[in-house]
């Protein structure tokens, strides 16, 4: 029997506790936003009065030769700014992306009783879960949109425990990603001054999540939000979108030829590339000298979008603080040391509200 989508305990037992979703939802036939879904307008996107992001993606082919030294500016630049970038020749395999997508519908678009044997709780292994929107149990207004989140701790427990419809696709992505991430650690990391050494890196991205989200198609995109405002918790966040778009980020500072602070920036899907986002873990490591992103996803009308990130972040124990050669030459910290276990449950215990949980840290 079909919810009453008009009546608030109806439809959240619907979407959320039963495991039906947004997608589930939208299959009844929609023909306007549930109230439940109705952002306050401060949180809508503006579509008509946001400016496209019109920054070139980076070149990664170019770290290996002689244009290494201005390859290692645009990232380093990029991460004290905007706190994102996209780059190309990536060593991804584009074909590898286009299968992801593929792989990502093919999930969603299961019945939802398949998808549902995963929601919190119920899940056969604590390394997959399904659900819907960010914190639906605290949001007044719930976000548009469906994920997967895929824990990784080994080849073996990937391939047993993650989805087959997406398992092997998954880990190729993550495993290839990997050697990205690291190569954009190593120059993150030496442009503040210190050694990148392995020990270092692997402190900051031991733990690893494969995320798969699926944003419905909307009636009302105007009234809605994929993903609110936040920033990412981990170190590098590296994320597929598809090329329907939708992704917005916000401008900490007057950036010239880019925008002034305070604006929303669609960054635009460009065929083979990948987006970079610099995390939280990388604010406080550096002192405050690179950036996180402040960002949130739209809907739309027309098609129903996916994006596939991979989160990489220190293990629940590790401790995080500004590294000491950047206090001494600052002159303060600008944060505390925190577990990251601690930062973790701050983050997933509030709503999404821009970049908030980073005051956990801040001194």
């Amino acid at each position: 029997m079909a919810p009453s989508l008009d009546e608030d305990n109806s439809l959240f037992n619907f979407v959320v506790q039963d495991g039906y979703g947004v997608k589930g939802m939208v299959d009844l036939g929609l023909s306007k936003v549930p109230a439940r879904y109705i952002q306050p307008q401060k949180e809508r996107i503006d579509k008509q009065n946001a400016r496209m992001c019109m920054l070139p993606p980076i070149d990664l082919l170019k770290l290996e030769g002689d244009e290494h030294d201005r390859v290692v500016e645009e990232i380093t630049r990029a991460a004290e700014t905007l706190g994102f970038f996209q780059v190309v020749n990536h060593s991804v395999p584009v074909k590898l992306l286009e299968k992801l997508k593929d792989v990502a519908h093919l999930f969603f678009g299961q019945a939802p009783e398949e998808k549902a044997v995963y929601r919190k709780g119920l899940s056969p292994s604590p390394l997959v879960q399904y659900g819907t929107s960010f914190a639906p149990e605290k949001e007044k207004a719930l976000e548009w949109k469906d994920y997967v989140s895929m824990i990784y701790t080994n080849d073996a427990d990937a391939l047993q425990h993650w989805p087959k419809e997406c398992k092997e696709e998954a880990l190729e992505y993550l495993k290839m990603s990997l050697q990205l991430v690291r190569k954009l650690m190593e120059v993150l990391i030496g442009n503040l001054g210190v050694k990148p050494d392995d020990s270092k890196i692997d402190a900051l991205i031991r733990f690893k999540m494969v995320n798969m989200n699926f944003y419905p198609t909307c009636p009302n995109p105007e009234l809605t939000i994929g993903v609110g405002r936040h920033s990412d918790m981990g170190a590098l966040t590296v994320l597929v979108q598809d090329g329907i778009g939708g992704l917005y980020m916000k401008l900490e500072e007057d950036i010239e030829d880019v925008g002034k602070k305070g604006e929303w920036m669609e960054i635009p899907p460009i065929q083979g590339a990948l987006v970079i986002n610099i995390g939280d873990t990388l604010q406080i490591i550096s002192n405050g000298k690179y950036k996180s992103a402040e960002h949130r996803v739209g809907t739309t009308s027309t098609k129903s979008r996916v994006s596939i990130p991979i989160f990489t972040m220190p293990n629940p124990t590790e401790k995080i603080k500004p590294l000491p050669q950047l206090v001494e030459r600052d002159g303060s910290a600008r944060f505390r040391e925190v577990v990251f276990q601690d930062y973790m449950s701050n983050f997933f215990n509030n709503v999404h509200e821009g970049k908030k949980s980073l005051q956990f840290a801040q001194v």
